[in-house]
Formats: C-alpha cells, sequence, structure tokens
C-alpha cells in the first residue's frame, strides 16, 4: 500500500526524468526492489533512506512525508518572509487585480490572527491555522492540477476526494473555533468589535476586513434568500 514514502520517493524519480532502472542504478538497488519500494509493498531500511536523500537532495522529514519543505527546515516567525511588507509587488506582477486581491486577503486575515493573539487562546489561534491552511490547501491542489506537473500521487489525500475532505476539515476546525468561542470556562477576552475600535486599532486595515466581509456577506445573502416560485 503506498505511504507517504512511497510517494515522495516515486515523485523525486519522476522530477529527474529518471526511470526505475536509473534510478535502482544510482541508490544501490535492484529495479524490483526500488518499485517495491515506491509501491509501498516493502519498507527500506536507514542506509537507502540516507541515500535517497542525497542522491535527490532533500530531508528525511521530506522523504517521510512529514513536511512538504523539501530541506526539512522548521518554520520560524522571525524567518518567514512576510508578504504583508512587500513593497515591490513581487507577488502581485501579474495585475492590479491581484494585488488588490492579495492584499485586502493578507490584511483582513492579519486583523483576525491579531485578534485571536489578543484573546490568551493559543488553542483559537491554532485552529484558524488548520481552518486557512485547508482553504489555501484546495486552491494549492486545483492550481497543481493544471499547471503541467499533473503528480497527484504526492498528495496523501487522493484526487477524487481531497476537495470534500478538505473541505470537512475544515468544517471541524470552525466546529471547534466555535466550540473555544463560546465556552463557559476560561472563554477568549475578545474586545467590541465595533467600528470606533477596529478604525482605532487597525486603520490601515480596517477597510480590508470590512471591504471582504460585505462582498461575501452579499453573497451569502443571495445563496440563502429563497428560491423562485
Amino acid at each position: 500500500m503506498a505511504t507517504d514514502f512511497s510517494r515522495s520517493l516515486a515523485l523525486l524519480r519522476k522530477e529527474r526524468g529518471l526511470s526505475q532502472r536509473a534510478a535502482a542504478s544510482s541508490l544501490g538497488v535492484s529495479q524490483a526492489l526500488l518499485s517495491h519500494y515506491e509501491t509501498g509493498a516493502r519498507e527500506p531500511g536507514l542506509p537507502f533512506l540516507v541515500r535517497a536523500c542525497d542522491f535527490y537532495g532533500v530531508s528525511a522529514d521530506f522523504l517521510l512525508g512529514r513536511t512538504m519543505v523539501r530541506d526539512g527546515s522548521s518554520v520560524s516567525p522571525d524567518e518567514l518572509y512576510d508578504a504583508q511588507t512587500d513593497n515591490q509587488n513581487r507577488l502581485g506582477r501579474v495585475s492590479a487585480a491581484a494585488i488588490l486581491g492579495r492584499k485586502m486577503v493578507v490584511n483582513a486575515v492579519s486583523v483576525l490572527f491579531d485578534l485571536a493573539g489578543r484573546s490568551g487562546s493559543a488553542a483559537l489561534t491554532s485552529e484558524m491555522t488548520q481552518y486557512f491552511g485547508g482553504a489555501v490547501y484546495k486552491l494549492f491542489r486545483h492550481f497543481y492540477a493544471v499547471s503541467g506537473v499533473g503528480e497527484q500521487s504526492f498528495f496523501s489525500a487522493p484526487g477524487h476526494a481531497y476537495a470534500p475532505a478538505a473541505e470537512a476539515d475544515m468544517a471541524q476546525s470552525e466546529a471547534r473555533i466555535l466550540t473555544i468561542l463560546h465556552r463557559k470556562t476560561d472563554p477568549p477576552q475578545l474586545p467590541a468589535l465595533s467600528n470606533d475600535y477596529l478604525t482605532a486599532e487597525y486603520p490601515q486595515m480596517v477597510r480590508s476586513l470590512l471591504t471582504l466581509t460585505h462582498q461575501a456577506g452579499d453573497r451569502a445573502a443571495k445563496n440563502c434568500a429563497d428560491p423562485p416560485k
């Protein structure tokens, strides 16, 4: 049965444009054994794992499916690039619409995470990260599927099920967020989110938050409207 390791191993070989015979020769195993590794029929030992990491230039964590960051580096807030400070529009060169959309989403999400941070609830921040991560995952896989790479087997969720599976995960995160927000014992300490408060605390970002909220609210209202008789 395919595993995270077997999917990663097969993807790396295909990215290099190598046949199983050529890759097996470079990795010091038979083609049959490499085929078993790539299908999950057999599990390799540590020496093979080390050789595969060196050969493909990736970390063991990536090869084992523990991260999608190929060098295995951990995420540090101080080291992460902050798109909100991008004054050269490196991420939005294509069109003004791309720049506008990115800025509005980044600003609005920044307000939400700041409020979660002020609430004193680490669980709230964690669930929000998971919730937004589900939306990013879905969109990235949609893009990836039509980008020409076509190697969907790298992802753990199968191609026919990843969208509803991600939606289910987001729904669970949303349910946990609501549970945290409405719990009676030690609830998050959120301020009264009046227009005056938001404008005073987030003068440069509140327009983005309110614009996206208004637009989404209008769409939601239309979806909730009674169907024509």
